[in-house]
């Protein structure tokens, strides 16, 4: 996503407000966002919109949202710091690393953080249904998932058993022990490949076409979902089925994907933000857990690969791309 594109989708350049604006900065409640630039990120931030229009806030009317868009992780502290001292009324991050900087940075200001880990142990909240202090939001567990998607590669391909598993080591939710567990509870041998680079994720691709694996299976992480286009390309070039987190992946051009809905997601994220602004306490609201999952099949990359989806894996589709 191009600089502009994400200033645009998720909250504007830092404002400077002159004195005579100063009595109006006042008025006007401002959301300090804190993300790093992602692809697809404007139809999440038009979600969390959505979801702040239902609390009866409209930015440009009675809200206004202040971006800051580190491209390092390490830069996220310094922007979350520069927000508190602009005296935000709360701070929103789509962002692990961004939750923990302004976590971090104040025990004041509220945060409302949407993030793929247990927030728990992150250390952001006491426990799920009551987080205490000045941090709640949405935390979708997404390596729980993944013993259904095994069933679901199963499913599409019963006589096949050697799969491989994409993971970034790097990232909390990779456990290599847990993944190997789940494939062999659906009678699947694994291969687990690990990479860090999109140079590594190439890598990883050949790995499998060298050992004939018979399918893939994606894991959630930043640099996955960043690059989503070009492991949707090298999986279409390496004719390997694969099954990935997000149904982002099979607008892209994936086969499948099996999660939980990143739009609901945000559009909470909007609702709390907009439950904080009139009064609430972050540390009252329980931290939301999806319960809506997506399973997309794209037929168009089926035939493509020349394979025929079983009808009981197309009755259980939310969609499918024809």
């Amino acid at each position: 996503m191009r600089r502009r594109e994400f200033i645009s989708a998720f909250g504007s350049a830092a404002i400077t407000f002159p004195l005579a604006a100063h009595a109006q900065k006042l008025a006007t409640p401002v959301i300090g966002s804190l993300n790093r630039p992602a692809p697809g990120l404007e139809t999440f931030s038009d979600a969390f919109r959505r979801g702040l229009k239902q609390m009866g806030f409209a930015e440009g009317q009675n809200v206004l949202i202040e971006g800051r868009w580190p491209n390092a992780n390490e830069e996220l502290r310094d922007a979350a710091a520069d927000l508190v001292r602009k005296r935000v009324a709360l701070i929103f991050t789509a962002d692990n690393g961004g939750a923990l900087a302004a976590k971090a940075t104040t025990s004041e200001t509220p945060i409302v953080f949407v993030v793929g880990l247990d927030p728990v142990a992150m250390g952001l909240a006491a426990s799920i249904n009551r987080p205490g202090g000045n941090a709640t939001g949405v935390s979708f567990r997404v390596s729980a998932l993944e013993p259904k998607r095994f069933e679901l590669l199963r499913a599409l391909l019963p006589k096949e058993s050697l799969v491989g598993v994409l993971i970034n080591p790097d990232n909390p939710n990779a456990d290599a022990s847990a993944l190997r567990a789940a494939a062999s509870s659906s009678g699947l041998q694994l291969i687990v490949l690990d990479a860090r680079s999109i140079a590594e994720v190439e890598n990883a691709f050949s790995v499998l076409a060298q050992r004939r694996a018979n399918a893939l299976l994606v894991t959630s992480d930043r640099l996955f979902n960043l690059e989503r286009r070009q492991l949707v390309d090298f999986a279409a070039r390496t004719g390997i089925p694969a099954i990935y987190p997000w149904r982002e992946f099979a607008d892209a051009g994936g086969l499948m994907s099996y999660g939980n809905s990143l739009t609901d997601a945000f559009r909470q994220g909007g609702l709390y933000v907009g439950r904080i602004l009139k009064g609430d306490k972050p540390g009252d609201l329980p931290i939301w857990q999806p319960t809506r999952f997506e399973f997309v099949i794209n037929l168009k990359v089926a035939k493509s690969l020349g394979l025929e989806i079983p009808a009981a894996l197309l009755a259980f589709a939310d969609e499918v791309i024809e």
